[in-house]
């Protein structure tokens, strides 16, 4: 089955403008994304999906110099644009990752594409149950899953967020939960305030950002120095309805 993680990206963050080109220990946030993707051993090809907004030009630079191909698609329609770049590569399997997650977890995207392949179910994730943190969040689906959600999904918040119609589906879709033995859903390790910017920095610096250090080394980074986890603990996550 040949597995392709497309990651969205775009520069028109409402929240934190340019985000996923800001710096990150030396790196921009989505070359920290990228590289922490490619480590996936389950993964076959890394694809990045921005959108044809001359602000996204950008996007297309990095990725050329980080040598990942690229779709450009609709800006608001990010289903659109995930069916498209799929189809374009061909993938069998597509994994669902958000440009602002520079602390995603190899080890865990492998466990969810793994279970996936052994479940053989239409869509598996580590976000219908939470149990780790916010940031590491892997989802994937078959090829027929997000064709039949790109045809019938109609509300905008489906269209932006790609898999609520197949998770608000149950009765159409087979669905998995992958969760981890403890309970870190408390933890938030993405990338949406300059808060949340201080927060990943502060990680990066400590554990040598030039390393693809695990998540369970800031696990105990954050149990050496728990103030850290106050940096960002207010930031509240948008609702799903909220775009």
């Amino acid at each position: 089955m040949r597995i392709v993680a497309i990651i969205q990206a775009r520069m028109g963050s409402t929240r934190l403008p340019g985000k996923v080109l800001k710096d990150l220990g030396g790196e921009t946030v989505l070359a920290r994304v990228i590289a922490r993707v490619r480590r996936a051993s389950e993964i076959e090809e890394v694809v990045i999906a921005t959108t044809r907004q001359p602000d996204d030009d950008r996007i297309v630079d990095e990725c050329r110099r980080l040598a990942v191909r690229v779709y450009r698609g609709e800006t608001s329609d990010v289903l659109d644009r995930y069916y498209h770049a799929a189809e374009e590569v061909r993938a069998e399997a597509i994994v669902r990752i958000t440009s602002d997650c520079p602390l995603i977890e190899p080890e865990i995207t492998d466990a969810t594409v793994r279970a996936f392949l052994e479940r053989r179910p239409d869509y598996a994730s580590n976000v219908l149950e939470r149990t780790y943190p916010r940031g590491l969040d892997t989802e994937i689906m078959t090829r027929d899953a997000l064709v039949r959600s790109w045809r019938q999904a109609k509300e905008p918040y489906q269209r932006e967020h790609v898999t609520p119609y197949i998770y608000e589906n149950a009765d159409q879709f087979t669905l998995h939960s992958v969760q981890g033995e403890t309970d870190y859903s408390g933890h938030r390790w993405t990338l949406d305030e300059a808060e949340d910017m201080t927060f990943l920095r502060a990680v990066y610096e400590r554990l040598e950002g030039d390393r693809c250090f695990s998540w369970r080394e800031v696990l105990a980074l954050l149990e050496r120095e728990p103030g850290l986890i106050e940096v960002n603990r207010h930031v509240s996550q948008k609702a799903l309805h909220e775009g």
